[in-house]
């Protein structure tokens, strides 16, 4: 051995045979990596657009933390600020749930559109709230769309019965307040009525049962304490994110063929973009949690107030800035892959903030 290094095989003299602290500060060095290079990246991150895609490109790496750890980081840091400062109106929140079960137990179509009606304006009153982060608006809208799919499919459902027909008493719910799922027209039961597939076999229908029967469970809970499923939600969402990476780099890999870019390189480019949006969502955190803590009309809260928009409004403009500078297209051309891009991307998103809301709910 000559230092830390064997000449010959390269491994470290230095083992896990040591003190604790010495091996936790090799894993916080090795994991965040928290050194002046930080210093250097922050600026040109949330600054100048693209600066450091191209700068990664061209060679230039020691200097900047590199793009997965420098995502992971800010990704950590930004729903960790998330989950302190994002606060929704529990009423709204619970009204929202409470909605979807009035709304599936409704028995005219007249009153499914006034619940429909009432459960989305307390939605769009929470949509409204100045400040709302970014990550709430999303799950919000998706809880939006999940009230129209479900009123809708109740007003169908509601059209095709025979008018003269009655409703048979135990149809309907022996708790008002009990959430409940129809299937095969009837209330799902495991034992009774359970969801059953011929293609998953028994033992994963069984388990499909117990996992029903443990949301509609969760569902009652949230009902109660509707800060238990945005704790969830925001705790699953930094995972989405992560899996929506590749599939925004494999987006951009089709949208760009023509530039005979590696997969790699727009995955560095998502990575960066990324990182950039969970900085803004720490700054919009830490403006938020500044402009609590100032008085209301004062000079501070304005100054604070003004600041979020100005960085809402800067996120989707450096987005557009740096996809014009990595790929170096005009900006006609870039604008509408932008948008389309955009389109595509939200799209994507939503369906992983719904899944991400199911697995909150399946996890509480």
């Amino acid at each position: 051995m000559l230092g830390y290094w064997c000449y010959r095989c390269g491994q470290p003299v230095r083992g896990l045979v040591r003190h604790f602290s010495t091996i936790l500060g090799d894993f916080v060095d090795t994991v965040f990596d928290l050194d002046s290079r930080l210093v250097r990246t922050i600026g040109p991150l949330l600054l100048r657009p693209g600066r450091l895609t191209i700068e990664y490109f061209e060679g230039h790496r020691v200097r900047f933390v590199s793009p997965v750890r420098l995502f992971l980081v800010l990704a950590i840091a930004a729903f960790f600020a998330l989950r302190l400062t994002v606060d929704l109106d529990s009423a709204e929140v619970g009204f929202t749930i409470d909605g979807q079960a009035r709304i599936e137990a409704a028995a005219s179509v007249e009153e499914v559109e006034r619940l429909r009606a009432q459960a989305l304006a307390g939605i769009d009153e929470a949509r409204s709230e100045p400040g709302m982060a970014p990550v709430v608006q999303s799950g919000l809208e998706a809880a939006r769309a999940a009230i129209q799919a479900q009123a809708q499919a109740r007003i169908d459902e509601l059209q095709r019965a025979e008018p003269a027909q009655p409703v048979p008493p135990q149809a309907e719910p022996e708790d008002e307040d009990k959430l409940y799922l129809k299937f095969n027209d009837r209330r799902w039961d495991a034992q009774s009525n359970p969801v059953r597939f011929d293609s998953l076999g028994q033992t994963l229908n069984a388990s499909l049962n117990r996992l029903i029967g443990r949301m509609l469970a969760n569902a009652g809970r949230v009902r109660q304490d509707p800060a238990l499923m945005l704790d969830a939600f925001l705790e699953n969402l930094p995972i989405a994110l992560f899996l929506m990476l590749p599939v925004f780099a494999l987006l951009l890999k089709l949208f760009y063929v023509f530039k005979r870019r590696l997969y790699m390189e727009h995955l560095v480019v998502a990575l960066h973009s990324h990182a950039f949006l969970c900085a803004a969502l720490l700054l919009l955190a830490l403006f938020m949690a500044l402009r609590d803590a100032t008085s209301a009309g004062g000079f501070w809260h304005s100054l604070l107030g003004w600041t979020e928009g100005i960085t809402l409004v800067w996120m989707p403009l450096y987005l557009l800035v740096m996809q014009k500078r990595v790929y170096r297209q005009g900006w006609i051309l870039t604008g509408l892959k932008y948008v389309v891009l955009g389109i595509a991307y939200t799209i994507l998103l939503s369906f992983v903030t719904a899944g991400a809301l199911v697995v909150s709910l399946a996890t509480l």
